[in-house]
């Protein structure tokens, strides 16, 4: 088996080829740029099915390959790839969703003038996620992390003439860029103490006592910085609802399943540094907890379909760096568990929910309604992304929610316990308000009267998805931990052995029926406030005004950080320019204006005329004499 992982490299290398046909060719290609991208990425999609029954099927050795890159004097920086436990799935995870939705997108893209463009950004971007989960070190890694960061900025502003899509792409670019600045500062700190950007070499370094300890919370924390602006953890997460201005098919890919799942996924593969830091795990289930809970307050009130699941996105995300925060195997599991489980789900409700905008033309859930009559598979697949998102057994959701509510319980914290039951209840609240003023009742706006189902070009990919929604979960029930154990056996899973031994990563029967009853209450709710009815839908508005502008603006963020960053930058940014255009601009400018006097008054006696010039040299003459007669001539020198 170790024959079939040491051509995990390709996995990458299709998507980079797609790449540059379509880069060299697109104009010819036009739609055909689709198949190409489509056809490339089923081969990586293959191949990473075969390095994972590879992985799975071989012992706890990581499979590495590395080679000379660059000598800086005795040292040598490799390149190569390495396959474990974690990026095996995430190959698995990341090919299956860029497939799905690079087949959905050849529907809902048609008739797009820049067809050939967006594949060669989609290709480009799935090149660059796959290279980054292979990565066997830190340099390497931030190297396709900061090509992933470019890929984003395209394909969120690939609208560009959209004056929000544009202020979007560049709010994602410079939100992520604070966080990559503490990653590289972070690997910089790493290599300084350890001398290497190799995993192992590192963890080996550190569990060997050659780092200080507050070497080793500073960097941790500093990942965590970096893992915060990817995977939008507060206060770093306000550029992922702003990135909805892409495509759906973007929104699916990126800003769902892969993407911001980079920063989760380099929290878990450098989890060895972490628990050598109880100041930093904490830092990471603290900041997880209160982003989960803070974007699904946020998450109740918006009118916005696709913000609605961007704020979702944000919430979920927050429950996988809870779980991995309160560490041991049990955090662990649950937090890469629901890693892939969501990755499923959540595809499948933004390519739903791409579905129902393209046939609606609106993303205001307030003008759609009565939709599920129109679009009967839409709204099937996503009703089963809801139920999975609540928590809902036997959905795969359910699975690794309730992992991770055995995670917290177990480690003792009840705080963060109380936390993550308050948003499972506000998700299955807000997941199913949108439901329910999306496709029951009557419809809100012509666009709803009108609406059809979408071809099957987009329904069978979001088929597919809800199948893997359904299904996912299965892979590591409580009698049956496959996952869990199999994550266990790898290089990290015995560092995390090593340092807290084996732990039970399911929760007790009764905190699985609490969180279940929890979520119903949620479905309940808004079924009688959306769906029957029956309770009116403004009485918060109407009781508690505040509370609910405070939601529905989103707790006034993007208004905090113009006033105290935004507008005293741009004031010190016009100073300087003041001072620049005025003061130093000014005084060249002075220089240059006498300089260029001075030449135009001594170009004026440069005529050409001799008449000009024997005038000068009589005049000159006549001065000469005069001078000299007035001072009585010149006395001659004895």
């Amino acid at each position: 088996m170790e024959t079939s992982m040491q051509y995990a490299w390709l996995v990458p290398l299709f998507p980079l080829i797609a790449f540059a046909i379509i880069l060299s060719f697109g104009r010819q290609l036009k739609e055909g740029a689709g198949y190409i991208s489509i056809l490339l990425t089923a081969a990586s999609l293959v191949l990473a099915c075969i390095t994972f029954v590879a992985r799975f099927q071989e012992g706890a050795q990581d499979y590495v390959l590395s080679m000379k890159w660059l000598q800086v004097g005795d040292y040598v920086i490799p390149v190569g790839f390495e396959v474990n436990q974690l990026n095996a799935m995430m190959l698995v995870i990341v090919s299956v969703v860029s497939l799905l939705v690079q087949i959905y997108s050849r529907g809902y893209m048609q008739g797009d003038q820049r067809f050939p463009v967006f594949y060669q950004y989609l290709a480009l971007f799935t090149f660059s996620m796959l290279g980054l989960v292979i990565s066997p070190n830190l340099l390497q890694l931030y190297i396709f992390w900061e090509l992933v960061g470019v890929c984003s900025f395209l394909l969120v502003g690939y609208y560009y003439f959209k004056p929000e899509a544009k202020a979007a792409a560049k709010k994602a670019f410079i939100v992520t860029r604070i966080g990559d600045v503490g990653l590289f500062i972070a690997i910089c700190l790493l290599f300084w103490q350890t001398g290497r950007f190799e995993f192992d070499n590192i963890f080996t370094a550190i569990q060997g006592g050659k780092v200080e300890p507050f070497i080793i919370t500073l960097a941790a924390i500093l990942i965590f910085v970096g893992a915060a602006g990817k995977s939008g953890q507060f206060p770093l997460h306000t550029w992922l609802p702003d990135a909805m201005e892409g495509p759906t098919p973007v929104s699916a890919l990126i800003h769902a399943a892969t993407m911001v799942a980079a920063g989760v996924y380099l929290v878990a593969t450098t989890f060895p540094l972490f628990i050598e830091s109880p100041i930093a795990l904490d830092v990471v289930a603290y900041v997880g907890g209160f982003t989960a809970i803070f974007a699904a307050f946020i998450g109740l009130t918006q009118r916005d379909m696709k913000r609605v699941l961007a704020y979702s996105t944000v919430s979920q995300l927050g429950f996988m760096m809870m779980a991995l925060g309160v560490a041991g195997a049990a955090g662990y599991v649950a937090g890469t568990f629901h890693l892939m489980t969501h990755a499923f789900f959540k595809a499948l409700l933004f390519l739903a929910a791409g579905s129902v905008i393209h046939a609606v033309h609106t993303q205001d859930v307030f003008k759609m309604g009565g939709l599920s009559k129109r679009m009967p598979v839409t709204s099937v697949v996503f009703l089963i992304g809801c139920l999975a998102i609540a928590g809902i057994p036997p959905f795969s959701g359910f699975w690794s929610k309730e992992e991770i509510f055995g995670a917290v319980y177990a480690a003792g914290r009840y705080d963060l316990l109380i936390i993550a039951i308050v948003a499972a209840f506000f998700t299955a609240f807000y997941m199913f308000r949108l439901y329910f003023l999306t496709f029951r009742g009557a419809p809100a706006s012509e666009g709803a009267k009108k609406a059809y189902e979408s071809p099957s070009v987009m329904t069978i990919p979001m088929l597919l998805l809800a199948l893997l929604a359904i299904g996912a979960g299965f892979i590591n029930l409580p009698n049956a931990p496959m996952l869990g154990e199999w994550m266990m056996s790898g290089s990290v899973g015995q560092f995390i052995i090593d340092k807290f031994g084996e732990e039970a990563g399911h929760s007790a029967l009764w905190l699985q029926i609490v969180a279940v009853i929890i979520s119903l209450f949620g479905i309940g709710l808004a079924y009688l406030m959306y769906g029957k009815k029956n309770l009116p839908t403004d009485i918060i508005s109407e009781q508690l005004p505040w509370l609910y502008q405070l939601s529905y603006r989103k707790f006034y963020m993007d208004e905090l950080y113009t006033f105290v960053f935004i507008r005293p930058l741009k004031g010190i940014g016009l100073a300087f320019n003041w001072l620049d255009h005025y003061i130093i601009g000014g005084l060249v400018r002075s220089i240059g204006g006498l300089t260029n006097m001075v030449g135009r008054l001594l170009s004026r006696l440069q005529s050409g005329q001799m008449q000009t010039y024997g005038f000068v040299v009589l005049l000159g003459l006549v001065v000469l004499m005069v001078s000299l007669t007035a001072l009585g001539g010149v006395p001659f020198v004895k």
